[in-house]
């Protein structure tokens, strides 16, 4: 029992540390997940879990954006290490309105939506298609808008602000690249001092609307991003961040609200849960930020509609 018990933990944690960072909804994924393997605990400590493990995947980002996050580094001269703090408090405006969201809709969210499990799944799936529907339209968009600046005549120097843009980011940031994706033909923020306090808390009111269940933290914060002007690399990047006050947050005080009093299996489960979140979470993350450096989102988009009928489908058919 044990032994299986701690395989379905391994399991949620995989699915975690993937669904986490890419913008295809990590509640979906749990919903048909749950369906399928059953933790044998109660159902208050399985809503614990689920928000805990998700400490696993923030520690992923905290340690692949360490240095770049960390204004003490001795290796940053002091622009850099200001810039450093200019991210921090852009992600402090752009958390403001999660947490606000956050703490007044929260309880009712989870009291009228996902205690009931035909409800939760209409939410959900209609979230994730249409979100799904929105990131195929706005790279359709976008595709169009790299072609016109490919083949206008200032082509040249576009080329020129990009690379002057890429020089700009790489003299206050070390360990940033030179390579920005196709989007930085088009986009009006290609690095984070170029990012305003007013678009991270637009960005905010965005992730905010991640309360829905199936609506995607980074698939909200993504798309957000990309409507007030940023690139893929850094509304992906800027996903990354905004987590870290928000989920790290929400996992203690989950942790917190519910008391230490777990019997050794739930701690097993706990822990199996969590380790395997942050391993998977820095291969999804690696992954994810080469992805967009050469690739759109419309597969995302695609693959989001396509989830949301599978998610319908079952549990208002099959389920029922």
């Amino acid at each position: 029992m044990v032994l299986f018990e701690a395989l379905k933990a391994f399991l949620f944690g995989v699915v975690e540390g993937i669904t986490e960072w890419l913008p295809i909804s990590s509640t979906g994924h749990m919903m048909l997940l749950d369906e399928f393997v059953k933790l044998d605990v109660s159902e208050a400590f399985y809503s614990t879990f689920l928000v805990v493990i998700q400490l696993g995947a923030i520690l992923a980002v905290i340690l692949l954006f360490f240095h770049k996050l960390n204004p003490f580094s001795p290796r940053k001269n002091e622009a850099q290490k200001r810039t450093t703090w200019n991210i921090w408090a852009k992600v402090v405006a752009g958390s403001i309105p999660a947490a606000i969201v956050g703490l007044l809709l929260d309880d009712w969210i989870e009291e009228h939506i996902m205690t009931n499990e035909d409800i939760a799944a209409i939410v959900v799936a209609s979230a994730l298609i249409v979100y799904g529907v929105i990131f195929i339209a706005i790279e359709l968009r976008n595709r169009r808008l790299i072609a016109e600046a490919a083949e206008a005549p200032r082509g040249k120097h576009a080329r020129q602000s990009r690379q002057a843009s890429a020089a700009r980011m790489v003299s206050v940031d070390p360990d940033a690249e030179a390579e920005y994706d196709a989007s930085s033909a088009i986009a009006k923020v290609n690095t984070f001092d170029e990012l305003s306090y007013g678009k991270a808390f637009i960005i905010g009111i965005f992730q905010s609307l991640a309360i829905i269940p199936g609506t995607s933290r980074s698939g909200s914060i993504i798309i957000g991003s990309m409507l007030v002007g940023t690139s893929r690399t850094i509304a992906t990047e800027f996903a990354f961040f905004l987590a870290i006050p928000i989920m790290l947050g929400w996992s203690v005080l989950k942790f917190i609200k519910h008391g230490f009093a777990y019997t050794g299996l739930e701690w097993m489960i706990f822990g199996i849960g969590l380790v395997t979140a942050f391993v998977v979470s820095v291969v999804a993350i690696k992954f994810l930020v080469g992805y967009v450096k050469k690739h759109d989102f419309t597969v995302f988009g695609v693959y989001r509609i396509v989830l949301g009928l599978v998610v319908l489908g079952y549990f208002l058919l099959i389920a029922a």
